[in-house]
């Protein structure tokens, strides 16, 4: 599912929610800040190495919208280059980060080691398929095909409006002025009320239903509130850790 976070101009980061929210969301992790006509990116493989240089940089840069997005891998190899934020079309004057199941149309072919989002960063969402999203048409054409997942877009390109666009924002929650794309940023133990049996600590999917372990929408756990690739109710782990990096800046 990933967690991605919005930081609106002048917002200070929870680094606390930044590493539980790594901690769900294992497999890469990166951020972007707004300052002064241009967009500082950092991206690893190693949640504390990439926090604390978020945290560093965000300091130094308070003034902008930023964002930070830790990556649960769904389509694509585990690694530094499947990373969000993405650029788009190779502009450094614009990223996006994801979090959710994008449309066939941008899943990744037989040995094509992208995942979904970095292939529509590259290749899809350049071409505008929708119309500029400053337009309505362009904004209700790309949330449409978003469907039920998020999107963030930060840009210093003068041909837009904005510096930052937030699709699919209420489906996500501000807290303290931030805002999350969903609750993997709380501690395991409040991701998942005990009164909301039926609701997914992790995705929010509500499920009256339910008669099994795992979420039947993202495979999240109620037993011991993991990932399911990461569960420790299994009887051994049955994916290997996350391979540690250095951030890049």
């Amino acid at each position: 599912m990933c967690l991605l976070t919005y930081y609106p101009a002048g917002a200070a980061i929870d680094t606390r929610a930044l590493r539980f929210g790594a901690d769900a969301n294992p497999d890469g992790h990166g951020f972007a800040i707004v300052t002064s006509g241009r967009i500082i990116t950092g991206h690893g493989m190693n949640a504390d190495t990439v926090i604390a240089s978020f945290a560093r940089t965000r300091a130094e840069h308070p003034d902008g919208p930023a964002l930070f997005h830790s990556r649960y891998a769904t389509r694509g190899a585990i690694e530094l280059s499947n990373c969000h934020p993405f650029r788009l079309g190779g502009d450094r004057r614009t990223v996006l980060a994801h979090n959710g199941t994008l449309p066939k149309r941008v899943h990744p072919r037989a040995y094509d080691r992208r995942s979904d989002t970095r292939i529509a960063a590259e290749d899809y969402l350049p071409t505008q398929p929708f119309g500029p999203i400053d337009t309505a048409a362009g904004a209700r054409g790309l949330a449409g095909w978003l469907g039920s997942s998020k999107l963030v877009i930060l840009t210093v390109d003068p041909a837009y409006a904005h510096t930052a666009y937030v699709f699919g924002e209420r489906a996500g929650q501000w807290v303290g002025g931030i805002w999350y794309s969903n609750r993997s940023y709380l501690p395991p133990e409040l991701r998942w009320p005990a009164r909301r049996r039926t609701v997914c600590g992790y995705c929010l999917d509500r499920d009256l239903e339910r008669t099994s372990r795992y979420c039947r929408d993202c495979g999240w756990c109620f037993g011991c509130q993991s990932a399911l690739s990461y569960c420790t109710c299994l009887p051994t782990p049955n994916r290997p850790a996350p391979p540690a990096g250095p951030a890049s800046t």
